[in-house]
């Protein structure tokens, strides 16, 4: 007895927001790459501050200026 497997629904791809779609092709930096930043963007200024308080952990911030190309 043979078993044939058929084709089965495609999965779809999850559209992604405009804004949404280069965040991925970002550098993640720590508090420590900010501070000697040259051009220190809005959200890194943010983050050092968060970062400054005692007892905090923190995973890094995408860094815009290491921003790569958009995916279509």
């Amino acid at each position: 007895m043979v078993v044939v497997k058929g084709k089965g629904k495609a999965a779809k791809k999850k559209e992604m927001p405009a804004g949404d779609k280069s965040i991925h092709n970002m550098r993640v930096v720590g508090s420590d790459t900010c501070a000697v930043c040259k051009t220190q963007c809005a959200r890194g200024l943010k983050y050092l501050a968060r970062m400054s308080e005692p007892g905090v952990v923190g995973k890094g911030v995408p860094c815009i200026l290491t921003k790569g190309r958009a995916y279509k």
